[in-house]
């Protein structure tokens, strides 16, 4: 009968693989809210809660993964008009633009 050592470094190995993996898993999901900006770049943000200034719209793409609502807003600081809300999940053009997002900050 043969005896299997396992060496003490690879439970280690192990872990250190399976955390990594799980982190490019997370990056490839891409962030939580993305959109492209008046500069006509990809934005993401990650976690995103309460008010965030963001400059986009004007037909361009929006990206809501979050669990809740984004609420786009015409000013600055979330005030002004809203010009959008987009639900979880919900993916759209927001025609015009956008100067701030609003997200709930527990959820």
């Amino acid at each position: 009968m043969r005896i299997l050592r396992i060496h003490h470094t690879l439970p280690a190995l192990l872990l250190i693989g399976s955390s990594y993996l799980a982190g490019q898993a997370h990056a490839a999901a891409g962030p939580d809210f993305q959109y492209v900006g008046q500069d006509d770049r990809v934005h993401g943000l990650t976690a995103p809660r309460g008010c965030v200034e963001a400059q986009g719209g004007g037909t361009r793409a929006v990206t809501n993964r979050t669990r809740g609502t984004a609420t786009l807003y015409q000013g600055a600081h979330c005030s002004g008009r809203v010009v959008g809300v987009l639900r979880a999940g919900e993916v759209t053009q927001v025609r015009p633009y956008f100067a701030s997002v609003g997200f709930p900050v527990t959820g």
